[in-house]
């Protein structure tokens, strides 16, 4: 399977795991507690078969950095989290870092 598709997935997963921890307050809610376990063990295999083809830097950087800024955004919209003006300029700058990273660094391996 494609790693840039699995990339893509482990993203996602990541996301849903991230926004579980909120979601299980601390812990103590059993189904987000678990959504989160799962959700993270999945995202982590899925790296481990992703590392297998494309650079760990590369890899890293765009998961950490789209996992970030989609975080967010979900919990902007889910917990009503709004990022202040340096949360939005620090987002911004992430997205450019995971763009110049794809256009323009030759060990992305596209």
């Amino acid at each position: 399977m494609n790693a840039w598709f699995l990339l893509g997935i482990a993203i996602i997963v990541e996301v849903i795991g991230s926004n579980s921890i909120k979601a299980s307050d601390g812990f103590t809610k059993p189904i987000p507690t678990a959504i989160a376990i799962v959700a993270f063990v999945i995202a982590l295999y899925l790296l481990s078969i992703i590392t297998r083809t494309l650079p760990l830097g590369i890899v890293y950087a765009i998961w950490s950095g789209v996992g970030i800024v989609l975080t967010a955004l979900v919990a902007f919209f889910l917990f009503g989290q709004k990022p202040d003006l340096a949360g939005f300029i620090g987002m911004a700058m992430i997205i450019g870092g995971v763009l110049v990273i794809n256009l323009f660094s030759s060990s992305s391996a596209h």
